[in-house]
């Protein structure tokens, strides 16, 4: 670990000591706003995963159900764009209105169960350059594809796929880790997997999951003191 990478790992310590009994919920969202575009492609059984919400119009669901449906999709073409449709349920909740028309978008492309069944395998193998390479979807940006990554990674390798999006850039850069100095280069694919090695050595150090320090990062959003304020 060279300097600035020991540098992070210590300016996040008091973060993670403050805030290592909080865990990620489950995320909120609306099936009736999904449905319409959803029912067209017959993926519309998945928005009867997850758990009921605060209402009868909600539901919740959280990382353990893009894990089971992981499990139970397997290598299936069917099961692998329910897991893709989840994710990007998740990623989007209620705060991001244009989620469901982005996934519409991706459920329209022709290439879309080729690229999640190609990608699935080198995630599963470890390739993450060639995967973050060779996703190419309508609709679909670094922020979701890294979460595709990171849901249908099961594990298999030591270094396993985290998410990437604004909020943990955010972060990163107010720790003062940028991505293309690490990496010695702009290529994003290269710039991905120095940043989950990165995490994953971080996390090492500080002897928490990558997972979770990744939505530590995401939940600070770059605002490194409040998460004092947030620890309650």
């Amino acid at each position: 670990m060279d300097d600035v990478a020991r540098g992070v790992a210590e300016r996040l310590r008091p973060a993670v000591e403050a805030n290592g009994h909080r865990r990620q919920k489950a995320v909120l969202f609306r099936p009736d706003v999904w449905r319409p575009r959803l029912e067209p492609h017959g993926v519309s059984a998945v928005l009867q995963r997850g758990t009921a919400g605060p209402t009868a119009k909600e539901r919740l669901i959280g990382r353990q159900d893009l894990a089971l449906l992981r499990d139970e999709a397997g290598t299936d073409p069917g099961g692998l764009r329910q897991v893709f449709v989840a994710v990007m349920i998740w990623g989007s909740g209620t705060s991001n209105g244009r989620g469901p028309r982005y996934t519409e978008a991706a459920l329209g492309d022709p290439h879309l169960t080729d690229v999640l069944s190609r990608t699935a395998d080198l995630v599963w193998n470890g390739d993450l350059a060639s995967a973050y390479r060779q996703f190419r979807v309508a609709g679909v940006g670094r922020s979701f594809f890294t979460k595709w990554f990171a849901a249908v990674d099961d594990e298999s390798t030591d270094e396993r796929a985290l998410i990437l999006d604004s909020r943990v850039f955010r972060t990163l850069n107010a720790l003062g880790w940028v991505s293309y100095e690490a990496a010695g280069t702009r290529h994003w694919p290269t710039r991905y997997v120095t940043y989950v090695r990165a995490m994953h050595s971080w996390a090492a150090e500080l002897d928490v999951e990558p997972s979770w320090l990744e939505w530590l990062m995401f939940d600070l959003s770059g605002d490194i003191p409040a998460v004092l304020e947030r620890s309650e």
